[in-house]
């Protein structure tokens, strides 16, 4: 790798096919076999120090591509040529928390939560939408579309707005958490409300993409998981470059969980980090197609699940995009999928408040992901693990009153049941009287 520009094109994700297509090309999917895209590159030799060195010394630049922790690190992904194409809302930039209480409701020493509900917009989609408006701004497209739950709509109407792009949000009706969709709204987007499930949206809005002008922006296109790699880039210069022992991450449509692998291995070929770390992928236990998979003794076929489940919005999905590449990330990093409960997640979240964290329910599905491996043993009392928050406490606060009052509800196809929740924290009721107030607080 050097200061110049490598090449870079689209190839395709299949390991028995040498498609390639110019980056150029409006292009999901590819034509000769079906499968997903990767953007690929020609690396050149530089040494990993001298670019880590360049990294550290744009933290005090003023530009634009600089201030954003993604295109901060635009060597490792290089496919914009024009710099004044770069959509940004200096994305990026999360900070690494340690969580005391957390560590010790999981079974841990020690842990750390990087916190990607801290982007602009309230998640990582944030990392992976600046790359993708930023690609689509290159091509010369004017409107942008996305099947969402909730996450999406909001980074894609955002930056779409910045670019001064029409954009198209479709979301499954009723099922979408009001703070997630008032960005959308707020915006700008027009917001198309689908009576069925993501996978519907999802369904509808890749037919509309090939037959449109709407550029696509979910996860299936490769250059939204190009921005969401910096999550991991900027992970492990937080990390000193020092790889931890385990990354945990939610599984929904599995977007993440394949941009973690594509970077991990470009980090460590390169020579950024000296090993790749293991990989958690955590999903809801109503919501857990890839879980299913990974168990299975065919692992060439995902069995979708028409009717997910989980109040865990954000991953509600039952047929995952990008589950192959997902797989790929796994057997890289010797990874594991686990699935938890609704009253598994709904305990953690209220954890990693009590560490002055907060974070969306399906965030929270990490640390109850990792008490569960840790009670099995897969992960060691003592291993340094980072834990990926992906969204706001913001993104739903209606679960979280609901939880602390008592009042959170989950229908888990028996019938709804109340999430008992052993972390409540209730309001307290008292008359408008100064004593009467200390008499019941004990103070």
């Amino acid at each position: 790798m050097n200061t110049s520009r490598p090449l870079a094109i689209l190839g395709c994700s299949s390991e028995s096919c040498s498609a390639r297509y110019p980056i150029e090309e409006r292009i999901y999917l590819c034509r000769q076999c079906g499968e997903l895209l990767d953007v690929d590159y020609d690396w050149r030799s530089e040494p990993a120090a001298d670019v880590k060195q360049r990294f550290l010394n744009r933290r005090t630049s003023g530009r634009a591509e600089d201030r954003s922790g993604v295109w901060r690190y635009r060597e490792l992904l290089p496919f914009i040529e024009d710099s004044a194409k770069i959509v940004t809302l200096g994305e990026g930039n999360t900070p690494i928390y340690e969580a005391s209480r957390s560590a010790e409701y999981s079974g841990l020493d020690s842990i750390r939560l990087k916190h990607q509900g801290m982007n602009p917009t309230g998640s990582f989609k944030d990392n992976g939408m600046t790359a993708g408006v930023s690609q689509a701004n290159v091509l010369g497209a004017t409107a942008v579309a996305c099947a969402s739950t909730g996450n999406t709509s909001a980074s894609m109407a955002a930056y779409a707005a910045r670019a001064n792009m029409r954009a198209y949000v479709f979301i499954p009706a009723g099922h979408v958490a009001s703070g997630k969709l008032s960005q959308a709204l707020d915006y700008g987007a027009t917001v198309i409300e689908i009576e069925g499930s993501f996978d519907d949206a999802m369904r509808i809005v890749r037919e509309l993409a090939l037959e449109t002008d709407l550029y696509l922006l979910n996860s299936m296109n490769p250059f939204r998981l190009e921005g969401q790699k910096a999550i991991i880039i900027e992970m492990m210069e937080q990390l000193g470059w020092l790889a931890p022992d385990w990354i945990i991450v939610p599984g929904g449509n599995l977007g993440n969980t394949s941009a973690f692998g594509k970077a991990l291995k470009e980090l460590h070929d390169l020579g950024f980090i000296g090993r790749i770390p293991r990989l958690a992928v955590i999903q809801a236990e109503g919501a857990s197609p890839f879980f299913s998979l990974f168990n299975s003794s065919d692992r060439s076929r995902l069995i979708s699940n028409p009717h997910p489940s989980t109040l865990a919005t954000a991953i509600r999905i039952g047929n995952p995009v990008s589950w192959k590449k997902a797989l790929r990330t796994l057997a890289l990093t010797d990874g594991v999928v686990e699935r938890v409960t609704e009253d598994e997640i709904a305990d953690a979240k209220a954890v990693i408040g009590r560490d002055g964290i907060g974070c969306e329910p399906a965030s929270a599905a990490t640390v109850a992901g990792v008490k569960k491996l840790t009670s099995s043993g897969k992960i060691g009392r003592d291993d340094s693990v980072v834990c990926v928050l992906t969204g706001n406490l913001l993104k739903d606060p209606d679960y979280t009153v609901d939880y602390h009052k008592g009042a959170l509800k989950f229908d888990d196809g028996a019938g709804e049941r109340l999430v008992p929740g052993s972390f409540r924290n209730l309001p307290v009721h008292a008359a408008a009287d100064k004593q009467a107030i200390r008499n019941k607080l004990g103070i």
